[in-house]
Order: C-alpha cells, then structure tokens, then sequence
C-alpha cells in the first residue's frame, strides 16, 4: 500500500493511522505522553518519544508511562469535515498500536503464546511468515457459521504492516472479529453508527486531531485490515460470518474465499454439514485447479458429513522450488438434501420454526418474457459478443407453451416484434438473426426501454392474449447508468413500478462494475424479481445463462403459507409471486413450543394444472434429540436464519418506501435488530476494542459507491426533471413526485476524499456515418473530474 508521512502532529507527536475494514483508523498520541506503555505486560514493545512502537532497554523502562490516552476511530465524513484534513490522514505512515500505561495481567496472552515452535516458515522478501491459516464452517440446516483465522510473524529487523485481507460472500453478515497482538486481544461489539460521529466531536472538542475518511472500494465483498507489527511479534486474525446458504439450479453451493497469499505451515479447510432432513449427495469440484487433485477428503452419512482440505507445504507450492503458493480461488461445496413431502419441511428448535419449501415433480408453466438488452456504445466488444452468444443459447432454450419478444435500447428504443410471439421454431431462428445484426452505439434509455416492455405485458393482457396460468417476467440486460431520457434513477423506479403493477417480474443482469447494481437490485426486487452482476469478461456468456436457467422453469404462482395465528408470531414473508424449479423458498417465525405440541402449515399455490393445497404436520421437540448429540450443529441455527431473513427483508421493504417517514421507521427496526442478534448492516459498526477498552478501532460495513442515487462518476444528483421528462405518450404513465431519501443521497463533492484511480478512463465512440468505432484513453489526475457531453440525437 503506497502511503507515505506529511507533516502531520499534534504537539510534538504524530497520530498513528491503520487503515481498517474499508477505512482507516486513527490512533492520537497526547504531545505530553514521553512513552504510553507497554502491550498486555509485554517488554518487548512500547510507545516511543515518536509516537511509533519500539522495544525498549527493559521491562520496567517499558513501563514507565503516562496515564491511559484512549483514541478516536471515525469513518464517514461529518458535517463540516474538512477535506485537506481527511486527506492528510490518508497521506500518514501506518505506525502501529498505541498502548496503555498500566501494566497488564497477562490474562490475553494465551492466543500467540501456544503457537509453539513457529520455525521453518517460508517467507517472502519482507520476513512475513504465515504460520497458520485455518477455515472453518458448519452448515446446520442451510445455516454456514464461517470462521477464516490466520496467524502470522513478522520476521523483519524493521516495523511493517501486515495485511488481513479475505472476501467475504455477498449478503453474508460479519458477527466478530478478533485480533491478537502478541498477547493483546481486541474483540468486536456492535454500535450504532452514529456513535463514531460522537466520538469525532468529542475528540475535536479535546483538541485532539482527528478525521472521518470514506472508503471508495469498489468491491463490497473484501474485509481488509491492515496493521503495523514491530519486528519479532505475533499476530493472530479472526474473522467470524455467518450466511443462508440459497438454493439455486438443484444444489446448494457453499463458496469460501481461499486466498492465504503465501506458503502457510499449517494450511486447513474444515467443513461440516449437518441437514436434518438428510443429504442426497455431497460433491466439491476441483475449484482450486488440478494442481490439489486427491488432496481433499469427504466422509458422508445419512445427515451429516465432513469435507477437509489440509495440502501440505509442499503440495501448496505453485512448483518444486516455488515460494509462492497455489492456493489461490474458492473452495466450493455442493450438496443437496432428500425430500419427502410436498408440502414442504418443518424444522423447530429453541422457539424459532423454518419452513423450506422446494417442491419436485411439477409441470413448468407456461411464461411470457421480453428480453430488454442494452446496445449502447459502452456495450460494445466482448460484452455484446458474450450477450449475443448468451441469447442464442437462451432462446433456444424457450419452449412451445412460451411467448416472447426482444427490445434492444440504446438512445432510442427498438422492438424486434411489437408484440408477443409464440416460442415457435421459426420465430426463435428469426429472432437469433436479430440478435446477430445489433451493433452498440449511442446513449442509454433505460426508462423508455423498461416502460416500452411494461406496455407489450399489459397490452396482451388487456386483449386476452396470456394463458391465465402463465407467468409474465421482463429480464433486463445493461452495464449503465441512463443517459439519455429520464436520468433520476428513483423516478425510473417509481414509473417501472407503476406501469408493472405487481402483474409480473422484473429481473436484471448488470454487466461489469459501471453499472449501478443498487439501483438494478432496487427495482428488481421492487417488481417480485431478483438482480445478479455478471462480470464483463469471457465467462459473461455463461454467467447470463446459469442466470436465466434459475427462472426459466416457473412451477408455481400465487404461493401463500399459512400458520395458526395463536401458535406462531413475527413470520417473515409468506406470501411469494412465483417459485422456479431448482429454487427453494424459505419461511421462519417464532413459535410458542411452551403451549404446543405440535405445528400444522397449510400451503396454497396454482400449479400448471390444478389449485394445490400442501399442508405438513411437525412436533415442535422432533429436532430436540437430534441436536443435542451432535456437538458440531449451532443450537442457534433458527434464530440466526430468522434473523438473516427478517433483516434481508425490511432492508428490501426499506429501498421500496414510498417516503421518508416510512424509511426511518424500518431504519430504526432494522438497528434494533442489528443491535440484538450482533450483526454489521449498514446502520451499524464494530467496535473492535481490547479488555480495558482504552484502545478502539472501528470497522463499518462498506457501502457500494455506486449505491445511491445518480449517475455519474462521483454519483450527483441531476436536476429534477419535469413530471414528464423521459416518459413516452403511448405509455401512459404519469410520473409520481419523488420522495427525499437522505440515507440515499450521494454526499457534496466538498465532503468526498478522492485518493485514486485504479487506471485511466477509456471511452467508446461510434461513429455513425462511417459506420466506425473510436477507443481512447484519457490520461487524468486523481481526484479530477471529467465532464463528458452526449448528443441524443446522434449518441
């Protein structure tokens, strides 16, 4: 990481800054402190003169220290955070861990102690050792508790920082972390966010310096932490998330980031699954290359089984003689369960019940889908190669019972048939030739193009021209922001909302990273569907169809469970549009097993042919003997998934409040039960801290920063267009007055800390007349802002 020292100080030493979990934290030195102590009674190090961690000449020297100086951590820029300032934190050299005076028990010694003999550590050029790196995950009912450890020694005759860097799944929720600091143990809390904005005021009020930075990651999934560790000393890292593992095309894949980034003398991957209602298969393919065939073990019973990975040193080694490790990618696991009943299983424990419900067996119906691809000129290349590829594949794929059509958009909207078609040989051939004569040029309507689809839908309804058993699905395709029509994306989202009707679903695919996957997921999951972001590269072609496989195949419509009201409270959702084969959907509440014996659900659904009605009986102390032999299960697994799925949708009922008020109320909801099932969401952030609570660091959950509300490349919000600005006539629909949503706002530009940019922007120009394209670069500064003009007439 460059980071280099400015002039900097308060008084006469300088504040320590360690960037931290998607910012950075700031340590304060007081200018009285000569030397602030030692760490947990350690001799080894100490604060010096300089503010930076050294060794003293002894243990009493070491202790010889000032009084306690707890430090400010802050992320997220206040109001009036000057912009200079924040910039010069990011500019500081990371230091290390300030420490307290008093001497320390020792009682937070015992996690770097017994590594025991830590010799014979391959090390790249900077002594770095990796002694031990350690995965561990149970799966308990669809439930993965994930714990990713490492252990780490630095070998160097110099301080330097040491890196914890480990991706985490999308939608999983982090619930601790720990660090180890040669016998000083930080553990996490979780707070409110606004608690760090207090703690900036009240060390500005102190004199002390003190900054809020926010971080620019592009991708949300990477928990990062970075410290700097004084020569000789240990460090121990400990990542603790939990996840609901979703089923998706018949299996359920569970996906574990394994990137230890060098040779680790004690490398392990330990999963355990264990499914009540029993595993009908167990499989984990060779993700991580051919380089580790036969290394890893899989023990399966009847529910439960047992995947390890332990490569040895040598086996890591990308070759004989390499230092560098092979291990490298994700370690995958697929499993699928038994099903017996129709209706659906019923697992209750500890006063929570789950209801998976994955029916078999069930003729597909028939379904009316319009393809909404973007063919504008950023489109151009290999991802409107891979698009083109990928729809041939698909529609080939439409089968006779079905209708469609295809829309293609760019500044202007085109429409391969005005109307729906049926899925016949010749119209798929016909449609495939279509495809073919596209070329990407020009803005981006997404508006119109969305709109203009909605009219096709509502159209063939009106005229009787839908199977009354059909399913009706729109499958957006783009990797942009609108440009062209109506800009503001919340009143692209109220007008798609409007003309949809909750009739049928909206499923978007956002290509690569330009496009703004929040605003995708927002009217996806506004309109009954659901958004995915497919990676422009040469797997987009695979990634569209895997994507388009998970709803092509709808076996049910109008899913309704139903529990007795006196038994069962605080149910999460339980009424669904439609269920796709391959897929499963989940219900959980909590039950009164005091006053029951057993739990009666009552499903209702129209199938291809027929009305069903599914109903399942279970004992509420059927799973009590079960779980409380095996001592690998989580007691917790009901509550946690309960509160995994209570949280995941008031935070989608959050992006659809139709205003403000309502917003602040699911906001308060979804706080309070961060705060109680100690969960990071957005409105909350770990206080890392150790035993004393003198010495704090902050870690937020990232934010995307395309999230919001604007397109753009610092995401400003536009003028407000008129009512009518973007919306066709024939459409018919009026615009409604966007609602102020401030926790969606982009910040100021004044308030934004601009560190970087990964490369130089490139652009696409087309060229209509010459029927050419032009590629160029534009060599920028960070922190520049580049204004680019677009002509809708001409693209």
């Amino acid at each position: 990481m460059g980071v280099r020292r400015e002039a900097f100080a308060v008084g006469d030493v300088e504040p320590q800054v360690i960037p931290l979990v998607w910012g950075w934290l700031l340590v304060v030195v007081d200018k009285d402190d000569k030397a602030d102590g030692v760490l947990d009674g350690h001799s080894d190090v100490g604060v010096g003169r300089d503010g930076h961690l050294e060794a003293p000449a002894s243990h009493d020297s070491a202790l010889a220290t000032g009084q306690d100086k707890p430090f400010p951590i802050i992320q997220d820029d206040p109001p009036g955070c000057d912009l200079q300032e924040v910039q010069n934190l990011i500019d500081l050299e990371i230091d290390g861990f300030p420490s307290s005076s008093k001497a320390r028990n020792g009682r937070y010694q015992r996690s770097t102690s017994d590594w025991g003999y830590v010799g014979d550590l391959v090390e790249d050029d900077d002594k770095i050792g990796l002694y031990s790196y350690k995965v561990q995950s149970t799966i308990t009912s669809r439930l993965a508790n994930t714990m990713i450890q490492a252990k780490m020694v630095n070998n160097a005759r110099r301080p330097q920082p040491i890196v914890f860097d480990v991706q985490v799944p999308k939608g999983a929720f982090i619930d601790n972390f720990t660090m180890d600091i040669n016998g000083i143990t930080f553990t996490s809390h979780i707070r409110e966010k606004s608690e760090a904005r207090k703690m900036y005021a009240q060390a500005k009020a102190k004199g002390k310096a003190a900054g809020i930075v926010r971080s620019n990651a592009l991708d949300m999934e990477n928990f990062q932490t970075e410290v700097n560790v004084p020569p000789g000393m240990r460090i121990q890292f400990q990542l603790h998330y939990h996840e609901m593992i979703r089923r998706k095309l018949s299996s359920y894949e569970h996906i574990i980031s394994v990137k230890p980034g060098r040779l680790a003398k004690h490398m392990e991957v330990d999963v355990r699954i264990i499914e009540p209602q029993g595993l009908r298969y167990v499989h984990v393919p060779n993700s991580l290359g051919d380089h580790f065939d036969g290394i890893t073990t899989i023990s399966k019973g009847e529910k439960k089984a047992h995947i390890s990975f332990k490569p040895t040193m040598t086996q890591q080694r990308k070759c004989p003689k390499c230092s560098s490790t092979a291990v490298d990618g994700n370690f995958v696991v697929q499993y699928d369960v038994n099903r017996e009943t129709t209706g659906g299983e019923l697992e209750i424990f500890n006063g929570y019940f789950i209801h998976f419900f994955a029916p078999e067996n069930l003729d597909p119906l028939p379904k009316n889908i319009l393809f909404v691809i973007d063919v504008s000129g950023s489109m151009w290349g290999l991802k409107m190669k891979q698009t083109i590829e990928a729809m041939k594949a698909i529609l080939s794929e439409l089968r006779a019972a079905d209708q469609f059509s295809l829309i293609d958009f760019n500044h202007n909207v085109r429409c391969w048939r005005d109307n729906l078609v049926s899925a016949t040989p010749s119209q798929v051939e016909d449609a495939k030739k279509y495809i073919q004569t596209i070329h990407p040029n020009g803005g981006t309507n997404i508006n119109e193009a969305l709109l203009r689809a909605t009219f096709i839908l509502n159209e063939a309804k009106s005229l009787g021209m839908l199977d009354p058993n059909s399913v009706s699905m729109i499958v957006l395709v783009s990797d942009g922001d609108p440009t062209v029509g109506e800009l503001k994306l919340t009143t692209i989202q109220k007008n798609v909302k409007q003309s949809i009707k909750d009739e049928f679903s909206l499923f978007c695919l956002g290509i690569g990273f330009d496009v703004d996957y929040d605003f995708l997921q927002r009217i996806a999951t506004d309109n009954r569907g659901m958004a995915q972001r497919i990676f422009g590269n040469q797997e987009t072609s695979l990634q569209m169809k895997n994507f388009y496989n998970q709803v092509s195949t709808p076996l049910l419509k109008k899913i309704q469970f139903n529990y007795p009201q006196e038994s069962v409270s605080d149910v999460t959702q339980s009424s669904f549009h439609n269920y796709f084969g391959g897929s499963e959907i989940v219900v959980a509440g909590k039950v009164d097993t005091e006053n029951l014996q057993h739990l009666e659900s009552v499903v209702t659904a129209t199938a291809a042919n027929a009305e069903l009605v599914m109903e399942t009986l279970r004992d509420v102390e059927e799973l009590d003997g079960f779980m409380k032999k095996d001592k690998y299960a989580d007691p917790e697994f009901t509550r946690k998934l309960w509160a995994y799925l209570t949280v995941n949708q008031m935070m989608a009922e959050r992006n659809a409040a139709p205003t403000a008020a309502l917003k602040r109320n699911i906001t308060k909801s979804i706080l309070q039960m961060s705060l109680d099932h100690h969960i990071v969401t957005p409105f909350t952030a770990m206080l890392i801290e150790n035993a004393e609570k003198d010495e704090i660091m902050l870690a937020d959950q990232p934010k995307d920063p395309r999230r919001g509300c604007c397109p753009g490349s610092l995401g400003l919000t536009p003028n407000a267009p008129n009512n009518n600005k973007g919306i066709p006539a024939w459409a018919n629909v009026t615009a409604v007055p966007v609602s102020f949503m401030p926790e969606q706002r982009s910040p100021p530009v004044s308030s934004l800390s601009i560190n970087r940019v990964d490369s130089d922007p490139h652009f696409i120009i087309h060229l209509p007349k010459s029927q050419r394209n032009i590629c160029f670069n534009i060599i920028s500064e960070p922190g520049k802002i580049l204004s680019l003009v677009s002509d809708p007439g001409t693209g």
